[in-house]
């Protein structure tokens, strides 16, 4: 969000509309998921407890060729399969009390007459354009080919089963007609290079004002530097059409020529809202005309920026449409301190763990390490339990334990007509102000870590006064009753205060003290006041329970298969066989040195490579390494690792690459770079 946004919650009465990237449709919901949702969530229950008009929508992003491919291999049409998975995702969604206002579906009605408007204005405004491009065609399917959907051998190193846009191996990079032995993912065919008419959209046109936009807030500064390299590298027109077939949008007056999925997609976040309206009484272009004094924020991963923070603001502003307001980008979630990785059990769908853990373990767990930056999130379970147990259990459940009882059983389940301490109830309230703007600002980790502090406080006053000692004596009974009803004031603010993360609990609270939390709920405490007996709110995390959903994610993910098609040949091992022996003089030849990453870079046009700049001492070195699979390049800026300092370079259709860095491991997500041990310096040769 703009800075000017953060910066403090407004006093006036806002209206708010966010968006959650879209879920595919091929596919469970998993914790990587439920991050953002849960972020999203937090963000729009806050507002609301703040009085604001605050709507939040998301849906399911139905098309495109892995889903149409996905149905057939079910035997159910595209639109079957998007339903079932529509149905599950909002259920994982709503389980984890994640309550959009609507979540609806892409392949709708809503969504195929606004892209129709949408791109109907943009031709109208000259910014659409034709022309003809060479693919790679499976002519046993009858279909083009993207490239993740071709493998074969790499023209320059000879290594089978590669992508057809660059090399695992050698990181090498090529077109898929460069490629020996193709053959088509789909179907196992070799496929032929055939020509098509495709639809662009002219991106270029809008550089000035997508600069300009970039540069007033609407994105995380550290997001805005990254984007910004793509105009040094000057903007390309944009490929918007996928030929038939193709579960998608059929584009108008164009013939068997569909939307690109990246189209329409985004288009659903309008579409989702413009369904909502029509059955709640609003006005749809109050929020998406230009000049609208809404506002619109989108929550999304890294990964997706840039066609958030490029190619969607630039149709909106061609449409005639407002641009978002901000684009609020979060890291990637790991888990304890790795990728999540099916093999180890940690790519755990977010049914497996309802199966066996409280969904606000992860709701509170999150949002304590949750920030405006755009750093990944690491899951550490062992990290997990003892939070949970020890803020939630120990520290703000136990408050009302502690003080319950002593209300229902000796004061007849009144709270103390007086204040035990003003000192510390003020403490309380006056909080209200930094951690809303805490929340505001998305520092959810500083706000919990202000609420818990919080609680601290609470819990040191109720131990230094002792209730349990002086409930025995007659004369201190006020005073004891004075100081529980304070500790049941306590934790009511301090649930107060984590409604917006634990709306579960909070429910609970609001049941046993007979009231309903508001924001403003801290500005008057509750003086004798009836509350119900205390019922346990909460159980205390169990390792066992814990490691149970990760042996189910084990064993419920070993049969499952990645979103494309896997080729129709038998398995190989996951450790490759041992290479032919060389002589050592051969090997000699291998000048292996300590390189430090000083840049890493997302190559456009290529699904599998990035390109690093790798400090070695005296010079400096361009490599295009095939590792996008397993890592992003925030994950690798600062690191060392270990590179082939003398290959001879190699032209590649990127540019070119110098050498090669060292890596370990089957490939996929389960690749590694080789790290040195700390203390090795650029520049250092291994020996």
């Amino acid at each position: 969000m703009p800075d000017s946004a953060a910066s403090s919650p407004s006093s006036s009465r806002r209206r708010i509309l966010l968006t959650s990237a879209l879920p595919y449709a091929n596919g469970s919901i998993h914790l990587g998921h439920l991050l953002e949702h849960i972020q999203t969530d937090i963000w729009a229950r806050f507002q609301r407890m703040r009085g604001h008009e605050c709507y939040s929508v998301c849906a399911d992003d139905a098309h495109g060729t892995p889903v149409m491919l996905k149905a057939q291999e079910l035997g159910i049409t595209p639109e079957e399969m998007v339903a079932q998975t529509r149905d599950e995702h909002h259920r994982d969604l709503l389980d984890f009390g994640i309550e959009y206002n609507n979540y609806y579906v892409t392949h709708s009605e809503e969504n195929k007459q606004l892209c129709e408007t949408v791109y109907n204005k943009l031709d109208a405004a000259g910014y659409i354009s034709k022309r003809t491009i060479s693919q790679l065609y499976d002519p046993e399917k009858q279909m083009f080919l993207p490239d993740r959907f071709v493998r074969g051998t790499c023209p320059n190193c000879g290594a089978e089963d590669q992508y057809g846009d660059s090399c695992d191996v050698c990181s090498a990079t090529y077109s898929p007609a460069e490629m020996k032995n193709p053959r088509s993912v789909v179907s196992g065919a070799t496929p032929i290079l055939k020509d098509s008419e495709h639809y662009f959209f002219d991106l270029p046109q809008f550089e000035s004002m997508l600069r300009e936009w970039l540069s007033s807030g609407a994105v995380q500064t550290e997001m805005a530097n990254k984007l910004n390299e793509w105009f040094e590298q000057g903007l390309q027109q944009w490929d918007i059409s996928r030929d038939a077939p193709y579960f998608g949008f059929e584009i108008p007056n164009a013939p068997n020529k569909f939307f690109y999925v990246w189209v329409d997609a985004p288009v659903g976040y309008m579409a989702s809202f413009l369904n909502f309206c029509a059955s709640n009484d609003l006005n749809f272009d109050d929020f998406w005309q230009q000049g609208s004094d809404t506002e619109l924020y989108h929550f999304i991963g890294k990964d997706i920026t840039y066609f958030h923070c490029l190619f969607w603001p630039a149709m909106l502003e061609g449409a005639g449409y407002r641009k978002p307001t901000g684009v609020n980008v979060h890291g990637f979630v790991t888990v304890n301190g790795a990728k999540m990785s099916k093999s180890r059990g940690t790519f755990i769908k977010g049914r497996t763990y309802l199966d066996h853990l409280d969904p606000e373990y992860l709701r509170y767990y999150f949002a304590s390490k949750l920030s405006e930056n755009v750093t990944d999130i690491d899951l550490n379970f062992e990290d997990f339990a003892q939070k949970v147990n020890a803020d939630l259990v120990g520290k703000v459940v136990n408050i009302a334990s502690r003080c319950a009882s002593f209300i229902t059983k000796r004061f007849d389940g009144k709270l103390s007509e007086t204040c035990a301490d003003e000192s510390l109830m003020n403490a309380f309230i006056n909080a209200s102000q930094s951690i809303a703007q805490r929340f505001e600002a998305r520092q959810y980790h500083h706000a919990i870590r202000e609420i818990m502090a919080l609680a601290d406080r609470a819990n040191q006053y109720i131990d230094a006064q002792a209730p349990w000692v002086t409930i025995k004596d007659e004369s201190l009974q006020a005073h004891t009753h004075a100081v529980c009803s304070l500790g049941i004031n306590c934790f009511r603010m301090l649930v107060t205060y984590l409604k917006p993360v634990l709306p579960r609990l909070a429910q609970q609270a609001e049941a046993f003290l007979n009231d309903n939390l508001t924001w403003d709920s801290v500005k008057a405490p509750l003086y004798g006041h009836a509350i119900d007996k205390f019922k346990p709110m909460m159980q205390r995390v169990d390792m066992d329970k814990i490691n149970a959903m990760i042996e189910d994610s084990k064993q419920s993910l070993s049969a499952s298969e990645d979103s494309a098609p896997v080729p129709k040949k038998p398995p190989t091992s996951k450790i490759d066989p041992i290479a032919p022996t060389i002589e050592f003089d051969d090997f000699a030849k291998i000048d292996l040195r300590i390189a430090l990453i000083t840049k890493a870079e997302h190559v456009e046009g290529a699904d599998k490579l990035l390109r690093l700049e790798l400090d070695i001492g005296e010079q400096t070195k361009q490599v295009f390494a095939g590792i996008k699979s397993a890592y992003q390049p925030e994950q690798l800026e600062g690191k060392h690792t270990v590179m082939v300092a003398n290959l001879a370079p190699r032209k590649m259709r990127f540019g070119l690459s110098e050498g090669m860095v060292l890596a370990a491991g089957p490939g996929g997500d389960d690749l590694y770079i080789l790290e040195p041990h700390v203390g090795a310096t650029p520049g250092m040769r291994v020996k």
